[in-house]
C-alpha cells in the first residue's frame, strides 16, 4: 500500500517546468514586481505568467527572452538559474521520500518531522 505523504515523482520535465516557474515568480518578488505590472512590462497576460510561475506551461523562448528583459536577467542566466533551483528541490524531495519511506516510524511522526523539514525548508527559501 502506498502512503499518502510521500511525495510524488514528477517526470524530470515537469520538474524543469517548476524549476523555472520557482526561479521566474522569486525574480520578480526581488524586483519588487506585481504579477500584474510584469504582465504590463511583458505583453504577456496576467493568467498566462501565474500558471507559467505555477509550473504549470512550458513558456517558449519568446516569452521567456520577455520575462528575462522585463527582470533584467539573459536567457542563459535564466536557464542555468532555474537548473540551480531544481538541484535544490531534487534535494528536498530526496529527504521527504526518505522520510516516507521509513518503516520504524509511524504515519504520525513521519507528519510531524515533515511538517518540521518543510518549515526549515522554506526558512531558508
Amino acid at each position: 500500500m502506498s502512503d499518502p505523504e510521500a511525495p510524488a515523482s514528477p517526470h524530470p520535465w515537469e520538474q524543469q517546468r517548476q524549476a523555472m516557474g520557482a526561479f521566474i515568480r522569486h525574480q520578480r518578488e526581488l524586483a519588487n514586481m506585481s504579477l500584474r505590472q510584469l504582465s504590463q512590462v511583458t505583453r504577456i497576460s496576467n493568467a498566462y505568467l501565474s500558471q507559467i510561475e505555477r509550473g504549470m506551461h512550458d513558456p517558449t523562448v519568446r516569452v521567456l527572452l520577455q520575462i528575462g528583459d522585463a527582470l533584467h536577467l539573459s536567457l542563459e542566466e535564466m536557464l542555468q538559474k532555474a537548473e540551480e533551483t531544481q538541484g535544490a528541490e531534487d534535494s528536498v524531495l530526496s529527504v521527504e521520500a526518505a522520510i516516507a519511506a521509513d518503516t520504524v516510524l509511524t504515519t504520525e511522526e513521519k507528519k510531524a518531522l515533515l511538517a518540521v523539514y518543510r518549515t526549515y525548508v522554506s526558512a531558508h527559501a
